[in-house]
Formats: structure tokens, sequence, C-alpha cells
């Protein structure tokens, strides 16, 4: 796996240099296409059979990268992949903060099997690892990841996504005197960000994307850190399509070990447009410059990388 982080280095950078002439102009899915195609081409280049386990739909809608899609051109390394060519499409399509191209890749059969549907996830990093439980009671598991990090839980910081369906979320963390980051958009950074010792963020919390999810996981396990979850069917549907990719508890807790049980995944993500972790792309007159995190499970290390590119993006019609 190891050999392979360059490579999928270069597959998040390719797709944020294509999706970069579509940022601010308020059409976000000609820029998802782009950073897809993109993601496509490059991924085919990579030296392993890659098959994508987390993406964005079924084989039967194949949208974009489709979960069973096969990537690579040769067989030496067999890979699962979970991949979001644009987190934050909205924030790029409105020139905001926030945007990355992200994929994770872990030895086969080692990657959750999952639709592409909501998930319950709760994070947090490598002192609180083992004290949380997604099933307890939220004021629980606040005092448990407070007391690990040898912290009064009026100092706790908690991230959420600032949606709606997370109000109750907020109600508590805030009734329990502890503190709520609220972000709009990126939950994958966020998540991770609970494993950096640099970024107070003591716990994540929220219901989001399963692809998120499995993203997510491969970064906080390479970190030490700890990420439980529950899917989430909306309909019957959704359960029978948990059922069928092998999941007999849709709705049943997935620990960390669920998500991703190798120590061998790859997490890498490309700043977009800036965030609090990333730099997004900066371009001139041609020469565009990267900024991306690379996590290699193997190692338990975290990078941060620039890189420079001369060769200007395909072209685009806008």
């Amino acid at each position: 796996m190891q050999s392979l982080a360059l490579e999928f280095l270069k597959v998040t950078e390719s797709a944020a240099i294509s999706a970069f002439p579509w940022i601010g102009r308020g059409n976000k899915i000609a820029a998802d296409d782009a950073a897809t195609t993109a993601m496509r081409d490059a991924l085919n280049q990579v030296p392993m059979e890659g098959t994508i386990v987390i993406g964005e739909g079924e084989i039967d809608e194949a949208p974009m990268l489709f979960i069973g899609e096969k990537l690579g051109r040769d067989e030496i390394i067999e890979v699962d992949i979970a991949v979001d060519p644009i987190e934050g499409t909205t924030p790029t399509a409105n020139g905001q903060e926030n945007a990355i191209t992200v994929i994770a890749a872990a030895p086969k059969g080692t990657l959750l099997h999952a639709p592409d549907m909501y998930m319950e996830k709760m994070a947090v990093g490598p002192k609180a690892k083992g004290k949380i439980n997604v099933e307890a009671p939220l004021i629980d598991n606040l005092k448990m990841v407070a007391e690990a990090n040898g912290k009064d839980i009026s100092e706790l910081n908690v991230a959420v996504q600032d949606r709606p369906r997370h109000a109750e979320y907020i109600d508590t963390i805030r009734k329990s005197g502890a503190k709520v980051q609220l972000f709009k958009d990126g939950d994958v950074l966020y998540a991770a960000a609970t494993c950096m010792e640099h970024i107070d963020i003591d716990m994540f919390l929220g219901v989001g994307g399963a692809p998120e999810g499995v993203l997510s996981a491969v970064a906080i396990r390479a970190l030490g850190g700890e990420l439980q979850a529950r899917l989430k069917p909306r309909d019957d549907g959704e359960t029978d399509r948990c059922k069928k990719m092998g999941i007999a508890n849709p709705e049943g807790a997935l620990t960390l070990n669920h998500l991703v049980c190798s120590d061998e995944g790859i997490f890498v993500a490309t700043g977009l447009t800036d965030s609090f972790l990333l730099n997004g792309i900066k371009c001139n007159n041609g020469e565009y410059k990267t900024h991306s995190i690379l996590i290699d499970g193997k190692e338990n290390q975290l990078r941060f990388i620039e890189s420079q590119y001369n060769a200007k993006p395909a072209p685009q019609t806008i």
C-alpha cells in the first residue's frame, strides 16, 4: 500500500486542478463531473486492481465513480477504494471555504461496503480511544471524552455540522457546558482533526454521508483515534440495499474495525478552496500550486505536501 501513496496524491491533485475552473461559477454538477473524470483517469493509471467500495451510487445507477467500479492498470495489488471527487460541491460552486478532493484506500476486503446513504458518526482522538459508545446517551460520551482528555466538560470543544437535523445534539452539548464549533461543510477533515494535537477539536459528532464516514475512518485509524457509526436507512429500500451488501443489521453500531479493518490504509485530501486545515489551489500564469494532506496508516504519519504543476488543466466549456 505504501508504494501507492504518492500515486493517490496525484489522483486528488489532478481532480482538484480539473475542478478549479468551476470555483465560484454556480455549477456544482459541472465541478463534480470535472473532478470525477480526472480522478477516474488518474486512478486508471495506478498500478493496482482497485474496486470502489464507497462511492457516489450503486453500479446500476452509475452516476459518477460508482460502487463496484474497477480501476487501475494491473493486478499486482488489490485495493478497496473510498472516494469523494469533491467533498463540498456547494462551497465549490459558491466560491466558499472547505471544499476538498479526497480518497482513501486499503487492502482488498478491509473497507466497509455500504450504500451511499446517511450515517451517524462520532469521532475522537487517541486520548479518548475506547471511551465512546455511539449507542450511549450523548451526555455520557461527553463526560468520558472530557475525562480522557484531562479537561473539565466546560473546556470540551465539539465539532458539529450546522444542519437543522443536529439541533438536538447542539442543545445537549451546550446544556452540558461544553462548547460547540459549528461548521458548514467538510465533515471529513473535521472528523480527522480530532486526531491532530494542533487543532482544538476534542470530538466530532453528526449525521452525514456514509462515504465521508469511511473516508474519515481511514484517516482516524491511521492516526490512532476512534470513530463509531450507525447507518441511517430512510426507507425499506435503503435497508434492503444494506442487506444485499452484507450488512445484516443495517442500523446496528459500527466500530472502527467494521469501517476499516486494516492498519495499512492511505488517506489523501487536496484543498480545492481554503479550509482550516488546507490551502485551496493557487493559480498564477498557468502555474498551479496545491496543498494536500497524506496520512499513512502503516507509519502512523501525517504529512502536509505542497506541489507545483505547470501544465494547464483540460479545457472546460464554461
